[in-house]
């Protein structure tokens, strides 16, 4: 099919063949004005019907050979997609960063847009790591230990693009590392305290088995004694390591159940004070008559309450007031357990509710602690919405208090 401007090229052509034909046959002046004009009506109908060339929808048309590839560092989609990003994400051309998303100003500094990449990371390895972009060398994901400050540690990777681009990708691995380290001082602190009451076990049983006759039977006594007390150190740790795991499982399930603090509080001191603690009876409960409604779980309540109560008369002075209280305030209340005993001091305080911490190891374990009862209660507060305060004067005692919001028709 001809194209439109030849159409009309022969078209033109030959309505100036006609006039000529017309004007050599003696033709007047009209009638070859009227020819031309019909000619030229025609050729301008044959120039419209004629369709234009449809554009190449393969889009195999060749582009100029001196044109450089596209950019996606400077595509508006790209852009886009990176001020999206939560992690800090930079696009360098020709080592130079051409774009930062937020995360990586607030980690680099606006500075570094603009910048040369190699000093823009100030990290040794990063530095290291990126001056190999345009060499052969592998390019694998690195880590920047103590970046950018002690005890952080971030990782740093490169995706490579046309045109001397590249695309790094930053991550922060500070918290996972934090989450490692707990879990491997959980397991090597749960394993320290259940040997050492087991290695005591298995010593005094290899020596009673060594033992003959009744002639050492106060000795045989003292031993059997010592065996089940540490039997019951170890029952208790896996009683509370079974405990504290539940609770984390159910961190994120708020309690729907209506139930009442003070009611709670009351069976657990009766509890305490039907025991055969040595202080049962120096705890002085000011619970109160009202009842103090929320939603949470009647178990994990009793456990809380329990653990307070019992490590103020574990480390209370014997003799001293052990005083519970239970005081509403507005629309919450307050459990609040003082004791009269050494206090403790403040640079111990923020560390009191991690797992086996412990201010005093010896004694601690004299009196059968086994140092998840704080963390316990934090998670417990925790997945009530519940606020944890601890309050200590060295030599004058200490107050551990939890809030908890009441229900709305309380």
């Amino acid at each position: 099919m001809l194209d439109r401007l030849s159409s009309l090229i022969i078209a033109l052509t030959l309505v100036a063949v006609a006039a000529i034909f017309a004007a050599l046959a003696g033709g007047d002046a009209l009638a070859i004005a009227i020819l031309t004009v019909a000619g030229l009506v025609g050729a301008a109908i044959v120039h419209g019907a004629v369709p234009a060339p449809l554009p190449d929808p393969q889009g195999t048309a060749t582009p100029p050979a001196d044109l450089p590839p596209p950019s996606l560092l400077r595509h508006p989609d790209f852009a886009l997609w990176v001020d999206q990003e939560k992690e800090p994400l930079l696009g360098i051309a020709d080592n130079i960063v051409t774009i930062a998303n937020d995360a990586a100003v607030r980690l680099l500094g606006r500075h570094i847009v603009g910048a040369d990449i190699r000093t823009a990371i100030r990290h040794p390895a990063a530095t290291e790591w990126l001056s190999r972009i345009d060499g052969d060398a592998p390019l694998e994901t690195i880590n920047l230990v103590d970046f950018p400050r002690p005890g952080q540690r971030w990782t740093m990777r490169i995706a490579t693009l046309s045109g001397n681009e590249s695309i790094i990708f930053l991550a922060d691995r500070t918290a996972i590392d934090a989450a490692d380290r707990m879990r491997s001082d959980f397991v090597a602190n749960a394993s320290h305290e259940l040997r050492t009451p087991l290695a005591a076990i298995l010593g005094y049983v290899e020596t009673l088995q060594d033992m003959n006759g009744d002639a050492d039977r106060p000795t045989r006594d003292r031993f059997l004694s010592i065996i089940q007390r540490e039997a019951g150190r170890m029952q208790q740790l896996v009683i509370d390591l079974l405990s504290i795991s539940r609770v984390e499982a159910d961190r994120f399930r708020r309690p729907t159940t209506p139930v009442d603090l003070a009611a709670i509080v009351k069976t657990t001191i009766a509890q305490l004070r039907d025991s055969e603690h040595a202080r049962a009876r120096d705890i002085v409960a000011n619970a109160g008559d009202d009842s103090q409604p929320m939603l949470g779980d009647g178990a994990q309540l009793g456990q809380l309450a329990h653990n307070i109560i019992s490590n103020a008369m574990k480390y209370g002075r014997a003799g001293t007031p052990v005083t519970v209280e239970l005081v509403r305030e507005g629309r919450r209340v307050r459990l609040s357990v003082s004791d009269e005993g050494d206090g403790i001091a403040p640079d111990h305080l923020p560390r009191l509710t991690e797992r086996f911490y412990r201010v005093d190891e010896a004694r601690s374990r004299s009196v059968g602690g086994t140092g998840l009862g704080l963390a316990i209660v934090k998670h417990i507060s925790e997945r009530h919405q519940g606020q944890l305060d601890i309050h200590s004067e060295v030599g004058r005692g200490t107050r551990v208090s939890v809030t908890f919001p009441l229900t709305a028709q309380s």
